[in-house]
């Protein structure tokens, strides 16, 4: 049955909360029986937004509907069709600072678990050959080893939410130093993701070490990276080496899709008090001079710490947290942001409705 015209025109100028723009003509919408039915389809996963988006769009119209809420991840333009063990994977997001310390492992490990609650399929590559973390923070062994395909590809253990995650600390012991120069740690870098059968992800995240070395370079020039996340803390040496890590990415054309401010505030486990002890607006302001979105500020948070050296992070063991929300938000900022970049869409593959 035909609907109204205003109908489809509402919902088209309903504000998507993910990029502050409206949705544009990605809504369906039929009328059977007095019942409304409305699918909304979307290039990225938002699926812990059912409930919200329902609400949303029945204040909207006025009426009670029926939601159906479809995502359709598309592959980056650059995608590696060429490497067989990659071909599967349809967007490689860096996670990179410039600066250790900063809690980007940790970010990287909750913004995939977030990812993963959204619905999208994730993987996480710990490109950290010095110093992996991954296995730790994801509560494996360490005697954790990947299975081996036709002698010639890793099979990546897999973590939480279905997360694959491939990482040096599965091919070594952790009494291992890895003492090696920077081309022997490149071809570890190389090997381990080009050999690794990622099979279907929509999301691989490559966790990033500091700085702006070797294996920065090796992956930028020579992994089709989509897009790129700098985390950063608010104090002034942080944002200085963040800023070298933005230039970088620039300099080898990969996107920036956005800053997360981590530390923002420490948050006191006793009070709840709520004090900026590295500086305030530091992520805000970094964005702003590059143009670039922050995407979320997180805490700093003794229950993160202890969550993420537990082997369960925050958005595993306290997904109802209002620091789990935050990564959620992330997660699905940089989905859109992504999406927008490529420009590319087609029919639902990820569905979820109210049936």
């Amino acid at each position: 049955m035909s609907v109204n015209p205003q109908v489809l025109s509402q919902l088209e100028n309903l504000i998507d909360e993910n990029t502050q723009k409206p949705y544009g003509k990605v809504w369906q919408v039929e009328e059977h029986q007095g019942v409304l039915s409305v699918t909304l389809t979307l290039p990225y996963p938002a699926q812990t937004e059912f409930a919200a988006i329902k609400t949303r769009v029945e204040e909207a119209l006025d009426q009670v509907v029926s939601l159906v809420l479809r995502t359709d991840v598309k592959a980056g333009s650059t995608q590696d069709a060429n490497n067989p063990g990659m071909q599967g994977v349809k967007n490689i997001i860096a996670i990179a600072s410039g600066k250790g310390g900063v809690g980007k492992s940790t970010t990287t490990v909750n913004l995939a678990l977030a990812m993963a609650r959204e619905g999208a399929k994730v993987g996480i590559l710990d490109a950290d050959i010095y110093g992996p973390s991954q296995g730790l923070l994801l509560g494996f062994d360490a005697d954790t080893r990947p299975r081996v395909r036709d002698e010639k590809y890793f099979v990546p253990p897999v973590a939480a939410h279905g997360i694959k995650v491939m990482s040096m600390a599965f091919l070594t012991t952790k009494e291992t130093p890895m003492a090696w120069r920077g081309p022997m740690a490149t071809g570890a870098l190389m090997q381990i993701l080009t050999q690794t059968d990622w099979d279907d992800l929509d999301y691989l995240f490559v966790d990033m070490p500091p700085g702006t070395g070797d294996i920065q370079l090796t992956l930028s020039q020579k992994v089709p990276v989509a897009g790129s996340v700098v985390v950063t803390t608010p104090q002034d040496i942080a944002l200085l080496d963040a800023r070298r890590g933005i230039e970088m990415f620039n300099k080898v054309s990969i996107p920036v899709l956005g800053v997360v401010e981590n530390m923002s505030t420490h948050i006191c486990s006793n009070c709840g008090h709520a004090e900026a002890i590295f500086g305030e607006a530091g992520g805000k302001a970094l964005s702003a001079e590059y143009g670039v979105e922050e995407l979320g500020k997180l805490p700093l948070s003794l229950s993160i710490r202890e969550q993420a050296d537990a082997g369960k992070p925050t958005v595993l063991s306290a997904p109802d947290s209002d620091t789990a929300a935050i990564y959620q938000s992330i997660a699905r900022k940089v989905g859109a942001t992504l999406a927008a970049r490529t420009g590319q869409f087609s029919m639902p593959t990820i569905g979820m409705s109210d049936d």
